[in-house]
């Protein structure tokens, strides 16, 4: 009889264990791991400008590279050849990837070349009729290193 009181002590025991919720799911961890190896750096006020009024551009550091990112609400102009441009804070320009690519894909999240040490400024630039087309301002120069 204490044999068998043991015995079901053990498999209750053991049973609990292993009925019980993990803390974390595996996919909900993989998450948590790819979200605390980004850091945000800030987020630009509103574009505005002649075709570009509306949605932020939000500036995050990722696997040691730095990255610019539109928001949801931001509308991609319909001139012809609308380009990322970053304005650093000592007022030089840098022309950077094409926002709209082939068939109907945007560059939304781009890098940022590693010779660019700070942002002030996200411009949408139209290399088709060479004008801003809207601008975004960060509050203070992003220093990037």
């Amino acid at each position: 009889m204490n044999k068998t009181l043991t015995t079901l002590v053990v498999l209750a025991t053991v049973a609990s264990f292993a009925t019980a919720a993990p803390t974390h799911k595996p996919a909900q961890q993989k998450d948590d791991m790819k979200m605390g190896m980004m850091m945000d750096l800030g987020m630009s006020s509103m574009f505005k400008g002649v075709e570009v009024n509306g949605g932020t551009a939000s500036l995050y550091k990722k696997d040691g590279k730095f990255h610019l990112m539109f928001s949801s609400d931001f509308k991609t102009p319909g001139s012809p050849s609308p380009h990322w441009q970053v304005v650093d804070g000592n007022g030089n320009t840098f022309l950077l990837q094409r926002i709209t690519i082939a068939g109907d894909k945007t560059n939304r999240d781009i890098t940022l070349p590693s010779y660019i040490h700070s942002v002030k400024k996200v411009q949408v630039w139209c290399s088709f009729a060479e004008v801003v087309l809207g601008e975004a301002m960060f509050n203070k120069t992003v220093t990037i290193k």
